[in-house]
This record gives C-alpha cells, structure tokens and sequence, in this order.
C-alpha cells in the first residue's frame, strides 16, 4: 500500500467519532486535507484549493493502532481473556468458593489458603535465589571441561621442560669430571 494512502487510512482510525459524524454541509469542505505523515515521509504540498495539514509521528508508530484506539476502556476493546476471567469469578458463592454468601461457602476457604501459600512459595525469593545460583553453576559448569584441559597442558608443558632440563644436566660433563684422577685399574 503507498505511504499517503496508509496515512489516510491510519488517519481515518485515529480520529475520534464525533469527528466522523460532522455535519454533511462541513464533509463537503474540501478546502483543507488534514494528513498524519510518519518519520522522514514527505508532507504533501498545498495546493491553491486545498491547504494540507500534516501531522508528523514517529516511525516506529507507524503500524501501531492509533493510540486513542490503544488504551480505550470500551467493552469492545477487551481481550478475551479478560472476559473469560471475568466469567470465572461469576457465581463463585457456595459449597467450595471461601465466601460468606450461600451454604457451605466456608469450605472452600482452606483450599484458598493452601493456593496462595503455593503462589507465595512460587513467588519467594529464596526459590529466585535458587534459580539465579542454578544458572550460575549451569555457566560454571559449561567452562569446566576447557578450563580443566588447559591446565592439564599446561602442567604438562612444565613437567616436560623440567624433564627436558634434567636430561640436559644429566647429558653435560662437569668441569670437574676432566680434572680428578682417573681409578687406576686393580691388576
């Protein structure tokens, strides 16, 4: 869809309905177009019959739905389940429902303390706690492998340089080796 008729169409959403219920004599004024253009859009020019009034939002507003329309409190605004919600807490009197309406509402009241005691314990930061210590031995964890095979090498490496130094002590005539008598041979 081209951008200006997307403006106008989003325009059309965005007014309220009063303005849409002008009078038929003001809906045939055709001496003004009120546009909504979005981000670096161009406004379309005026003309000599026509002045053009843009309003100008930002981009990411777009293709949302009009802000009036957003926040609206009216019954066809609501989403279902919030009317589902609504239709739970309908007629919750009675045997099992913890209120002091009808026969037996009582009863339901120890159910309802067990329910909110589990969401409390869902809830409590003792078991976020456990859950932040958790992810962070899961990471510990995740390393554990490379970091244990590059001290491995590396102790390796030192163990063999050690090695390698011995031999070489080992292999090298001491200075003082040439200068002491010889064992004469006991024939």
């Amino acid at each position: 869809m081209p951008k200006p008729i997307l403006a106008l169409a989003s325009l059309a959403l965005a007014m309220p309905a009063t303005a849409l219920a002008q009078d038929a004599d003001e809906a045939a004024d055709d001496s003004y177009n009120m546009v909504i253009v979005y981000g670096d859009d161009e406004c379309p020019q005026s003309t000599t019959d026509q002045i053009v009034v843009c309003a100008r939002k930002a981009e990411n507003e777009r293709f949302r739905i009009p802000e009036n329309l957003r926040f609206s409190e009216s019954p066809e605004n609501q989403s279902w389940a919030e009317r589902v919600e609504r239709f739970e807490m309908v007629g919750a009197f009675g045997t099992m429902s913890c209120s002091p309406t009808g026969a037996g509402g009582f009863t339901g009241c120890t159910q309802q303390m067990i329910n909110d005691a589990y969401a409390d314990k869902a809830n409590d930061a003792g078991v976020r706690f456990g859950e932040i210590i958790a992810a962070e031995r899961a990471k510990r964890l995740a390393t554990i492998d490379e970091d244990a095979a590059a001290e491995q090498e590396r102790v390796e490496m030192i163990e063999r340089e050690y090695m390698e130094r011995l031999e070489r002590e080992r292999a090298a005539e001491t200075p003082d080796e040439q200068s002491l008598p010889q064992p004469a041979d006991p024939e």
